[in-house]
C-alpha cells in the first residue's frame, strides 16, 4: 500500500509545518486550489480563508501543538483523528487572551483527487474550547436548577 503510506506521510509533514510552525504555504503541497473545508460554520472555507484562520488561531495560541493520533487511508479517502494544545496568549474571535492552557480534539475526513485533497469535513466541539477558556460552562459545571 505505498500510495496510502505516501499520503499518510504527506499529511503528517504538512500538518506539522502548518499547525505547529505556522507555515500555511505548506498546505499548497497537500490541498487543491479548489479546496473546500466544511465545519460548524455556515459556509465552507476555501484555501485562502483556511490559511487565514490558521494564522489567526496561531496568533491566539503561539505555542499551538497539534498531534495526529490516527490517519486512516482507504482509496481516495482519509480519516484523521487529532488533538491540539496551546496557551491562549492573544485574542481569538473577539475573546481576549485568558492565558489558559487548552486542549481540543476532533476528526477530519478528507477526499483526494489525484494527489491533492479537494474537500474536508471537520468535526470538533467548539464548546470544549470555550469551556477551557472559561467563556462557557458545560456538563457538571452548570449551576443547579
Amino acid at each position: 500500500m505505498p500510495h496510502a503510506e505516501s499520503r499518510r506521510a504527506l499529511i503528517r509533514s504538512v500538518w506539522e509545518a502548518t499547525w505547529n510552525r505556522g507555515d500555511v504555504d505548506a498546505l499548497d503541497e497537500l490541498l487543491s486550489s479548489d479546496y473546500l473545508r466544511h465545519s460548524s460554520e455556515p459556509h465552507p472555507q476555501n484555501l485562502r480563508t483556511f490559511k487565514a484562520s490558521i494564522l489567526a488561531t496561531r496568533s491566539a495560541f503561539p505555542d499551538l501543538s497539534t498531534t495526529l493520533d490516527d490517519i486512516l487511508i482507504e482509496g481516495d479517502r482519509a480519516a484523521i483523528r487529532w488533538h491540539s494544545t496551546g496557551n491562549h496568549e492573544g485574542s481569538l474571535m473577539g475573546v481576549p487572551a485568558t492565558k489558559r492552557r487548552v486542549e481540543v480534539g476532533g476528526a477530519t475526513f478528507a477526499r483526494f483527487e489525484e494527489d491533492r485533497i479537494v474537500e474536508e469535513f471537520v468535526t470538533w466541539d467548539p464548546r470544549a474550547l470555550l469551556s477551557a477558556l472559561g467563556i462557557i460552562h458545560v456538563g457538571q459545571d452548570r449551576p443547579a436548577q
